[in-house]
């Protein structure tokens, strides 16, 4: 397998990005029309966490770390490491000894389809995760790959310079493009979510804040006693 290290790619900026660091990772989504989203699997390793931040992308060899070394060099300030490889992979192919490379470097955290090991010590250096799986098996450095190109994570093709934004949730990917016409759709979300928060606090019903009890009535459901159900009336 060859492959290309890309340098310098297109990235979303900064300013964006830290727009985009103050919302949830459903919001994003949400504010995207329910897009982005990397597959449920892709779990956080700690708890309690966001980033945001502008994708390096890695594409390796299963069981070959080759690629990630390559990929430090190209890290910076605000990214985040993204990694995946040519066909699943489960082994610990990130570990302490990387992320002490690549916190030196600004980046915020990392995000990959295959696994990762050393996890208390990330946790405790402060270093976020979220991968695929958990594994101590370890990897060899044998395979040439790439870094900076498209790649694929659960079917969501994430570009370099892309923007990741994790947390307990999961993670969501917003194109480098779209990172300001996203952070103002979520900040309308989340102005609309207050009133509704507002309202709910006040008592209101969300049946009917958002007209549902004749969403209810168009559907066929209908409101019964005890009595009238238990006795078998039922439509």
């Amino acid at each position: 397998m060859s492959g290309v290290v890309v340098t310098n790619p297109p990235k979303a900026d900064a300013e964006d990005v830290e727009a985009l660091a103050a919302y949830g990772v459903a919001t994003v989504s949400e504010a995207m029309g329910r897009t982005g989203l990397l597959g449920p699997e892709i779990r956080p390793v700690q708890q309690g966490v966001r980033v945001a931040g502008t994708a390096v992308t890695v594409l390796s060899w299963p069981g070959d770390n080759l690629m990630i070394h390559a990929a430090v060099e190209q890290c910076g300030e605000g990214d985040v490491l993204v990694v995946t490889t040519t066909s699943p992979s489960t082994d610990g192919m990130f570990g302490e000894l990387f992320a002490t490379a690549l916190q030196r470097r600004g980046v915020r955290g990392l995000v990959t389809g295959a696994g990762i090991r050393d996890t208390q010590e990330l946790r405790e250096m402060g270093f976020a995760a979220w991968s695929r799986a958990v594994s101590a098996q370890g990897t060899v450095k044998a395979t040439g790959g790439s870094v900076n190109v498209p790649v694929a994570v659960d079917g969501r093709v994430i570009r370099p310079g892309d923007v990741i934004v994790a947390d307990d949730d999961g993670v969501v990917v917003v194109p480098r493009e779209d990172a300001r016409r996203v952070a103002d759709a979520c900040e309308a979300r989340e102005q609309k979510e207050a009133a509704t928060r507002a309202a709910f606090v006040e008592g209101q019903l969300g049946l009917d804040r958002y007209g549902l009890r004749e969403k209810l009535k168009q559907l066929g459901v209908t409101y019964q006693s005890y009595e009238e159900y238990a006795a078998g009336e039922r439509p």
